[in-house]
């Protein structure tokens, strides 16, 4: 009987890990999925030290994208940023190929990200990532990529994603007419601003503590770099700072507080990297693309990720959320 077309396929843990001891020569490998995503995502443990190895899907990213993904990480890791690197197989070869289902997937093996995600950052935790994200700015800034990666601007931030996710809020006409209106003030905002006095380069953008691990020792490491792509850097500081939005949001921390950490965090940034008091005012509107940019990608991966959240009531919620975000930081 014929294979059943798919579109998208898990791979086995188990052949994944007999795959993966020949072709990096380990040994005693045990492996398991760890997030089922846009992505999959599955860690390798050995007796000695564990790796996470990141399977792609051609529908999110091509093999260019993730040519351009190893790039970054690799001359970010040679330039000493805290980053969990791409690793090489016995052939020195950075991406696998995989027959699956739905056709050819690809796969990449990355270094452990020691630790635990800290939402709740202490002052030196805040210094650390303030210093290591200027470092990774300073080396992101200066190189270019042989690879294609994502261009953040207007157009891919703000109003392509609001074109891409209409059919969502069909019913939810209120609801689209504030994020129409919203987008296309933000939209002329960005376009008002000299974005020639903005540093520019590769953004992380998911810069989240999510996104990054705290060791017993106060090390740091940032991973996945999924949505890597060419922008002003401050959209990752937007990123960063959506977090501290987010924790105010939802009862877990006083605005005070926030605004007192992310301050440490600013102060010790600049110490490694200039940022301007310009810079900083945009962040109301860099933040507010990264909630439609991040609508957009939704919508798009509704099949094989968010659709066990992405309906009206989310809709709602995060319409109101963004309202939230106009309100604080806009007005």
């Amino acid at each position: 009987m014929d294979v059943f077309p798919a579109q998208y396929s898990t791979l086995s843990s188990k052949a994944l890990a007999e795959f993966l001891t020949i072709k990096y020569d380990l040994k005693n490998v045990t492996c398991r999925l760890l997030i089922h995503n846009v992505s999959d995502t599955y860690l390798l443990e050995t007796e000695t030290i564990n790796y996470v190895f990141k399977v792609y899907r051609d529908n999110h990213r091509k093999l260019a994208e993730i040519k351009g993904e190893v790039e970054l990480l690799n001359l970010l890791f040679e330039g000493k940023a805290s980053v969990a690197h791409p690793i090489k197989d016995a052939e020195g070869k950075y991406i696998q190929s995989f027959n699956a289902a739905e056709g050819v997937r690809q796969g990449v093996m990355f270094s452990y990200a020691l630790g635990t995600v800290v939402s709740d950052m202490n002052e030196e935790q805040l210094a650390t990532v303030g210093k290591e994200m200027a470092k990774i700015h300073n080396i992101s800034s200066i190189i270019e990529l042989r690879s294609s990666r994502k261009e953040y601007s207007i157009d891919t931030m703000l109003l392509n994603p609001l074109a891409i996710f209409k059919p969502a809020f069909e019913d939810l006409k209120d609801e689209y007419i504030f994020l129409t209106q919203a987008v296309n003030q933000v939209a002329e905002k960005i376009s008002e601003l000299n974005l020639s006095r903005f540093s520019y380069g590769y953004c992380q953008y998911d810069f989240l503590p999510k996104n990054f691990h705290f060791d017993e020792t106060g090390h740091l490491t940032f991973f996945d770099f999924d949505f890597a792509g060419k922008g002003h850097l401050i959209n990752d500081i937007a990123s960063f700072y959506i977090h501290y939005f987010l924790e105010v949001y939802y009862g877990k921390m006083t605005q005070e507080k926030a605004d007192k950490a992310f301050a440490v965090f600013v102060t010790n940034y600049r110490k490694v990297r200039s940022l301007s008091d310009e810079e900083l005012a945009a962040i109301p509107y860099f933040g507010f693309a990264f909630w439609i940019f991040y609508l957009g990608f939704q919508y798009e991966n509704f099949d094989d990720w968010s659709n066990i959240f992405f309906g009206p009531k989310y809709l709602k919620d995060r319409t109101t959320l963004i309202k939230k975000w106009v309100e604080l930081h806009m007005n």
